[in-house]
């Protein structure tokens, strides 16, 4: 089933409106002041023809000329008032639904950000944009446009009724004779609209997912030469969008007009019996104008009700969806409180048991120590195992058996934030946020000074050529880092590392995708960086990890060897052929 069909037949969920009203609370004070001033707009509604009616009966009817006057004046005053009133429950209505979905999109993110990296494994990123921008904004809807307006629309209707079977019964159940075909057609409305709408909410998905998906990789496109085939793809989803779009628009068309068909006939019906009322002096001319009135304001909210109860539930599916992902408690335990002031970078794993799916184990019984200022070097085949060890190192996943010391003390007893600041990790696939080049090494931590940036852009040999941007350090990189070179991402990637001052070193494929004289500068870097400094390498080139002082060689989530690259040559075994194989000795 669709996502967006979620609740969509259901009536109105209220332990979701209940859990949605929690995030009121801080506004309590103002939400209170909303429904009074809902309440009290639903009882000036029937004021004004009220009003009309006494001054036709009593003033014009008379020939009261000063007593119209006085009329005229209280109406204005009214009509001001009312006005006033209007725009101060707009207005707050509005105020609380964005104040109250700020603050739901800024715990739906600070959550987000503290999932489990296994989360984001499994969960498209379209899914949890979709549910931090579309799906909140709905939300405020709810409050501008659903409950609140649904409330009043509900209290006017009461305090119309009211006044109206006051006023004349018998004239009011003429009036309300029609009532049953408007909520008939109310109602096959409400349900033809609410299909419709799932429909445009699918093709909308369909059009984002389509246009994301090959604006991001339409260099596959133009390299395949497939513009014409995907530009008719794209044609045939737009045409469903438009289709989907009509077929709402169509339904508007139909129940507005029957809708206010329904609503003339009433007020014909009021006429005809009114007519003769006036005739036999049982009923005023006052109060046939009030009502005619009456019936105007009396049909506008069921008009409109179909459409704020749509509204709501959409609200409510767009409330589930957020409440499931809120709910979801698949993050990093952080349980720890040890401080890391004083590490040294000794690290031991011992027999360490990992699998992403919790049935394939991707690592079994890994063993192995680093000790400080000690450079460690990890090798072996695609799917060996070497970048789940480092993403274990800091913690990105937990393990599911064994443990990882650092500095004699399991991981787990360190503070999270505490651990991965001493842990510096440069990765082969370098990401870039559209930010200067300074916020993409400090990732925003205003305690990093820009000299201490500039310093460690100069170890690396970055500062050379962030100096011959247009702005320099300062220079927007765009989105990915999309107007810079693999090498150059590479370099600030290196830097944002390196900026944090961090014990552990851990470089995954750090080199793979830069050329040759790139990888040199990044070499010699390395070399002032590693000083007293513990290390842990990942790379297929075997040249660059000659010098570590111990090689781990995996195969399939196990160590099948360990020593110096001397050492390993002279076993003749699993690091001997991978040597062979990268320098095309093997015969």
């Amino acid at each position: 089933m669709s996502e967006t069909n979620t609740k969509s037949g259901n009536v109105v969920d209220f332990n979701i409106l209940k859990r949605l009203f929690t995030f009121v609370k801080p506004y309590i004070g103002k939400f209170y002041f909303l429904i009074f001033l809902t309440v009290f707009l639903g009882v000036l509604a029937p004021a004004r023809p009220y009003l009309i009616q006494l001054t036709v009966d009593n003033h014009i009817a008379t020939g009261d000329m000063h007593g119209l006057i006085n009329m005229i004046i209280l109406m204005v005053a009214l009509l001001i008032f009312q006005a006033i009133v209007q725009y101060s429950h707009t207005y707050l209505s509005g105020w609380l639904g964005q104040n109250v979905i700020k603050d739901i999109r800024i715990k739906l993110y600070d959550h987000l950000i503290n999932l489990k990296l296994k989360f984001f494994d499994k969960t498209p990123i379209g899914r949890l944009v979709t549910r931090n921008v579309s799906d909140i904004e709905t939300l405020s809807e709810v409050f501008s446009q659903g409950l609140a307006a649904m409330i009043g629309d509900l209290l006017q209707l009461v305090f119309i009724l009211g006044i109206m079977f006051w006023t004349d019964w018998k004239l009011t159940l003429v009036c309300l004779s029609t009532l049953p075909l408007l909520l008939i057609s109310t109602y096959v409305f409400k349900e033809k609209v609410k299909v419709a709408f799932n429909r445009v909410r699918n093709a909308v998905a369909n059009l984002n997912s389509f246009v994301q998906e090959h604006i991001t990789g339409m260099n596959i496109v133009q390299i395949f030469n497939s513009e014409e085939s995907e530009y008719e793809k794209f044609k045939e989803i737009n045409r469903e969008h438009k289709r989907a779009n009509l077929r709402s628009v169509l339904y508007y068309a139909v129940y507005y007009p029957v809708a206010e068909v329904i609503q003339a006939m009433g007020i014909g019906l009021l006429i005809w019996y009114g007519a003769r009322g006036v005739m036999h002096e049982g009923v005023t001319l006052g109060v046939i104008i009030a009502f005619i009135i009456y019936i105007q304001m009396f049909f506008r909210p069921i008009r409109m009700i179909a459409d704020r109860f749509n509204t709501l539930q959409m609200g409510i599916v767009s409330s589930d969806r957020i409440f499931k992902l809120l709910d979801n408690q698949d993050h990093i335990p952080n349980d720890g409180t040890y401080s890391t002031d004083n590490l040294t970078g000794d690290v031991s794993f011992k027999d360490v048991w990992f699998a992403y799916n919790d049935e394939e184990y991707v690592l079994k019984g890994i063993s192995f120590d680093v000790k400080a200022g000690e450079t460690v070097a990890l090798v072996g085949a695609t799917g060996a195992g070497k970048s789940s060890i480092i993403n274990l190192l800091s913690r990105f996943y937990d393990i599911n058996k064994g443990s990882i010391c650092v500095d004699g003390r399991d991981i787990h007893d360190y503070e999270l934030s505490a651990l991965r600041n001493n842990i510096g990790v440069v990765l082969q696939d370098v990401f870039l946020f559209s930010d200067s080049v300074a916020n993409n090494i400090t990732l925003g931590d205003t305690s990093i000074s820009r000299a201490k940036i500039e310093e460690a852009a100069a170890l690396v040999g970055a500062k050379r050529f962030i100096k011959k941007l247009p702005d320099g350090f300062d220079f927007n990189v765009m989105e990915r880092g999309s107007t810079l070179s693999v090498g150059q991402r590479q370099l600030i990637s290196f830097v944002r590392a390196m900026v944090y001052d961090p014990k552990i070193i851990v470089l995954d494929e750090a080199t793979s995708s830069v050329d040759t004289e790139t990888e040199e500068m990044i070499q010699e870097a390395i070399e002032k960086l590693m000083k007293d400094r513990t290390a842990i390498v990942i790379a297929h080139r075997l040249s660059t990890i000659q010098k570590a002082d111990k090689i781990i060689v995996l195969d399939k989530g196990e160590i099948k060897e360990q020593g110096t690259h001397e050492e390993l040559l002279a076993l003749n075994g699993y690091y001997t052929q991978l040597h062979k194989m990268q320098y095309k000795e093997v015969v």
